[in-house]
């Protein structure tokens, strides 16, 4: 029975989704069968009722086909202290010499885990340029960093890049520091932030080591990366020593790399010496996500994690989820862990009331909020507008929110035309119409603006 259960959990893998099947159905284990009963372990007693009242159909339907008769489900919580899998048997007595003393509680050897160096930040694993994506917004400094990372020849050295919190700097900094770490393995790199380096040199003085510290940081790194550099803002002292830190890498040819929020001009209670320093090499800035980089953002984030998305939805979160990559990650994350939670489906209603628990709208402009704004300024109900209907009094507002969509999101033309259920043509053709109309017709020009002005004063 034992095999039966392993084919039947190889089964749901394929019909339960992924994240799904790894939070409930994997962690079963079986303990024991009967004539016509199938008993399983389940980790806890949470998981038992879960699994009873949303999988212990589905498993004993599986179950029955395999064996071909009829055979009960049993559920059962595992006893504590009790793992998942079976305890390996015990050494061969004979292998152990004689004389030799054993202990059962003797010290297993951990895993493999990477440990926190004596010095500097872990640069986090996923953290690498193959799970970075690049669009309009960010492909100089992804450039930029790529090249920093390859440039051998002297020059160039520094690099500066800014960007508003949540847009990927430190992502790009920590995925240089890979890159440079498996393509050149005893390069020294060493990758902090702003408030660990003040830190570490308030401790350094007050312990009288100050010139470990210095030693340290001068002559101790092939590339430096350095984070929240806009947290410098009134350090006097610490900027002092980071200048000298500047000074040291670039004459020794050394890399640096800094990220901040803020251009060097920008920091507050900055002095002129470290702004020097700080602009002296490549400044460059990452944007905002336009909509088509954002679902490959949401598609990236949702392989790498075993999230199956259907892609209506992954567009709505981009469409409404417009702040920075941070705020898409999150709200991807948490559609997940309730669909997964409360066993039901990724649909647009999850998704809704996700977004409404983060309270991100703000306001945004959004593909739903335009077509709310149009039914209701024209007496239509939103499946009039998306359906197929040429009926004039539908048409010509169809019309209307396709243009506006156009003119205030960054949503590309197939976008649109699949928003209202309609083909790339029509979009460029309703666009054409309502421009020539406006210029053509000062009344259907006073028609739109009042539209406009009911979405820019956020009244949605």
């Amino acid at each position: 029975m034992d095999s039966v259960w392993k084919k039947v959990k190889a089964d749901l893998k394929t019909h339960v989704p992924l994240n799904n099947y790894m939070m409930w159905i994997e962690p079963l284990e079986f303990e024991s069968a009967q004539p016509d009963t199938l008993v399983l372990n389940c980790p806890n007693s949470f998981s038992k009722k879960w699994v009873a009242g949303n999988y212990e159909k589905l498993i004993a339907e599986k179950v029955c086909g395999l064996c071909g008769k009829q055979v009960h489900l049993r559920l059962e919580v595992a006893p504590p202290g009790t793992g998942a899998k079976k305890q390996s048997p015990a050494p061969d007595s004979t292998a152990i010499p004689s004389g030799t003393h054993t202990r059962s509680d003797a010290q297993l050897t951990l895993p493999s885990v990477q440990v926190k160096p004596a010095t500097g930040r872990v640069l986090k694993a996923d953290y690498t340029f193959d799970n970075f994506v690049v669009g309009n917004h960010n492909d100089f400094a992804y450039t930029a960093v790529l090249s920093l990372g390859a440039r051998q020849q002297s020059g160039g050295r520094s690099l500066f890049l800014s960007s508003r919190p949540g847009m990927g700097k430190s992502h790009l900094a920590q995925a240089l520091g890979h890159q440079t770490i498996k393509a050149q393995p005893g390069c020294r790199v060493y990758y902090t932030t702003v408030e660990d380096f003040s830190n570490e040199m308030v401790y350094a003085y007050t312990t009288k080591s100050s010139g470990a510290f210095k030693k340290k940081y001068r002559t101790g790194f092939d590339m430096l990366l350095i984070d929240d550099i806009h947290a410098l803002a009134g350090k006097d002292r610490t900027q002092e020593e980071l200048a000298m830190v500047v000074d040291y890498m670039l004459e020794a040819d050394r890399k640096v790399l800094f990220a901040g929020c803020c251009l060097p001009g920008e920091i507050p209670k900055m002095n002129d010496q470290l702004k020097s320093r700080l602009s002296c090499g490549l400044i460059t800035t990452m944007e905002t996500p336009d909509f088509t980089t954002r679902v490959r953002i949401l598609e990236k984030k949702a392989r790498f994690y075993g999230y199956a998305v259907p892609r209506d939805i992954l567009e709505y979160l981009a469409d409404v989820l417009t702040e920075d990559v941070r705020q898409l990650e999150s709200g991807l994350a948490n559609l997940a862990t309730k669909s997964c939670l409360l066993g039901v489906p990724m649909d647009r209603e999850l998704a809704e009331s996700i977004i409404k628990n983060m309270a991100v709208r703000n306001g945004a402009i959004t593909l739903d909020a335009i077509k709310k704004v149009v039914c209701k300024a024209y007496g239509l109900a939103a499946k009039e507008i998306d359906s197929r209907s040429r009926k004039h009094r539908v048409a010509w507002p169809r019309q209307v929110a396709i243009y506006l969509s156009r003119r205030y999101t960054d949503h590309s033309l197939k976008a649109i035309g699949r928003s209202y259920n309609r083909y790339h043509a029509t979009v460029l053709h309703s666009i054409n119409t309502v421009e020539q109309a406006m210029k053509a017709n000062r009344s259907v020009f006073q028609e739109v603006d009042y539209i406009i002005q009911k979405i820019e004063s956020g009244k949605i």
